[in-house]
């Protein structure tokens, strides 16, 4: 397979040959999808994080006694509902780490290849 090589200025160059395993065949779109997403699920670093109600700094003690004063019942000032308290469904830190499948591997810089010219 011929392909021609253009210059800088947008002129015609040399013509390259090329091997037509390699860049004659027809892209597989679905496993060049799977490594973009692949590559910028391993570029996010997962290190997001709140403070739930056990992580926040303080809340040892009841904040008054359960029985008596006319109001709801509280067992500590780090309550997700009180000013100052944890996150309830906060940010976890995880890792977002993507394999690809090894025919895939093989697969995608031919596919690439092939496809960029």
């Amino acid at each position: 397979m011929k392909i021609n090589v253009l210059k800088q200025d947008g002129s015609k160059g040399a013509a390259l040959t090329v091997d037509d395993s390699v860049f004659g065949i027809t892209p597989n779109e679905s496993v060049v999808h799977q490594a973009v997403v692949a590559e910028l699920a391993n570029g996010r670093q997962g290190t997001h994080a709140s403070k739930n109600r056990s992580a926040v700094r303080g809340g040892g003690r009841k904040p008054w006694k359960q029985k008596g004063r006319g109001v709801a019942r509280a067992g500590t000032t780090r309550s997700p509902i009180w000013k100052g308290g944890g996150v309830v469904f906060g940010p976890e830190p995880h890792d977002y780490d993507t394999k690809l499948p090894k025919k895939g591997i093989f697969l995608n810089p031919i596919i690439a290849g092939g496809t960029l010219l």
